[in-house]
């Protein structure tokens, strides 16, 4: 992952809205929630949902595909992989994952 893409994802989830929309994607899996769902989950407006989920959309962290009338969004999985090894690829000189117990 280049870093101005690791720095789009985590300004997108440097939201507090955003971020609980993050999550609640992640723990639907990969079947996703549509907008209104996760509007109602997460208890915003649709219109404020949809604003939100559009910032996370353009960075990679969500994608979304129409059924019927609504918009399912699922979490990008494979992004948040490519984003915490972006992170973690010289962490602690390689000692990290030798003593997992280390890692609070």
């Amino acid at each position: 992952m280049k870093q101005i893409n690791a720095i789009k994802a985590l300004s997108a989830i440097a939201h507090d809205g955003r971020l609980s929309l993050m999550r609640r994607l992640i723990q639907a899996g990969p079947l996703g929630m549509a907008s209104g769902e996760l509007a109602q989950a997460e208890n915003i407006n649709a219109t404020t949902a949809s604003a939100q989920l559009l910032v996370l959309s353009n960075s990679g962290l969500v994608s979304s595909t129409r059924n019927g009338k609504s918009i399912v969004y699922t979490a990008r999985y494979e992004t948040f992989q490519k984003l915490i090894s972006f992170l973690m690829e010289d962490c602690c000189a390689g000692s990290c994952f030798s003593k997992p117990e280390t890692i609070p």
